[in-house]
């Protein structure tokens, strides 16, 4: 079987939150048990470097708005398995991964790049596999291309929903520039007057999954289906809710390679070691009495940051240390910076994201924070 994993966001190669995670891991978890698995995603300008190996594909010719870009695709195995990078510097190289009026734009590109890709590199895939609502726009492409592309007829796709709460929305009026004129495809996005990119892979997919079961029944409701509980419930015989797993190569502080000292349960002297080393790269006092209080996470409402607001003086009374890594709303952000400066000898915040220093925290905290509002599966806890 012959599986491509298509993502917005991939470890080690890009990453905001537990799609990421997903999405990087599972190519090496279908390779591990024989699927022939390949996964593609953007190559964003914070992933060029160290996970690149070379320029598999120097012209990637994809036809876009009424004519060619002219696209690159870089290829690694830094996550285990093979990994094609879109690479499209005008849309992805950025600050940051989202948060652009043009994501829509950004992603739907993403995803006509990467099925082309697909036809570039080899024999077609069995299964398709999109993820959250930037794939949303590869669905009703794949759906409808196999009417009459023979490249494309004997393919399915799997559509996984990580959150509801982000569904792409962006005016109608653009579907056409983006090769979605039918209206096969203007229904397909069509909703509450505007188009939604979730909507289109939910109503176009062979198959939906989401990250936990009982996400996948929440998702059925009003108040987690944000107006497409209506759709979930009635393809829900398509539906399935397959709990979200840890790579435990990866996440294992007896064996992890960015931590600067090793523990297992047998033997925890090495957390003391842990613990230091993040002190220090904070900046803050050496005390290894005192608890470290830590929050790794995307600085959105979804994942309770005003609660952790409301209890910031509580969490300074106690005398423990507090350290945060995360990016997201400015308000979060300003928030955690104004909180650092305040009391700078007991708090570290890193806005942003960095992979080894979400390890060093991991193993170096005492006590770990996800005040979640909701969340359909979570990794952190794990």
């Amino acid at each position: 079987m012959r599986v491509a994993v298509i993502s917005a966001e991939a470890v080690p190669y890009s990453k905001t939150g537990g799609l990421g995670d997903v999405a990087g891991a599972l190519p090496k978890a279908l390779k591990a048990v024989g699927v022939d698995s390949v996964l593609i995603t953007p190559c964003y300008w914070q992933t060029k470097g160290e996970h690149l190996w070379k320029t598999a594909i120097d012209d990637l010719y994809v036809d876009w708005r009424g004519g060619t870009y002219h696209a690159k695709a870089f290829y690694s195995e830094a996550n285990g398995s093979p990994t094609f990078l879109i690479d499209a510097p005008l849309l992805f190289h950025r600050d940051s991964i989202y948060g652009y009026r043009e994501d829509h734009e950004r992603f739907a590109f993403f995803n006509h790049a990467a099925l082309t890709l697909l036809k570039r590199i080899g024999p077609p895939p069995d299964i398709v596999h999109l993820n959250d609502w930037h794939c949303g726009f590869g669905a009703v492409e794949l759906a409808a291309a196999r009417r009459w592309d023979e490249y494309w007829r004997r393919t399915r796709t799997v559509f996984s929903i990580h959150n509801m709460a982000y569904q792409g929305g962006f005016g109608t009026e653009d579907l056409w520039k983006f090769g979605f004129g039918s209206d096969f495809a203007r229904n397909a996005f069509a909703f509450n007057g505007y188009a939604s990119a979730m909507k289109a892979g939910l109503e176009t997919s062979d198959m939906l999954s989401t990250v936990s079961r009982r996400y996948a029944y929440e998702i059925q409701t009003a108040e987690y289906g944000y107006g497409l509980e209506w759709l979930t419930r009635q393809r829900a015989n398509r539906l399935i809710g397959i709990t979200n797993g840890v790579d435990f190569e990866v996440w294992n502080p007896a064996t992890d390679p960015e931590l600067p000292a090793h523990y297992d349960i047998s033997d925890m002297s090495g957390k003391a070691e842990c613990k230091r080393q993040l002190l220090e790269r904070f900046g803050l006092p050496l005390d290894l009495e005192r608890p470290v209080i830590a929050i790794v996470t995307r600085l959105t409402g979804q994942k309770g940051i005003e609660l952790i607001q409301q209890a910031a003086g509580d969490i300074l009374a106690t005398g423990a240390f507090f350290i945060a890594l995360g990016s997201g709303e400015k308000q979060y952000e300003t928030f955690l910076q104004r909180l650092r400066d305040h009391a700078p000898r007991q708090v570290g915040v890193y806005v942003g994201y960095s992979e080894p220093l979400a390890h060093q925290i991991e193993a170096g905290a005492d006590i770990f924070l996800m005040p979640s509002r909701f969340e359909p599966c979570g990794l952190n806890q794990m």
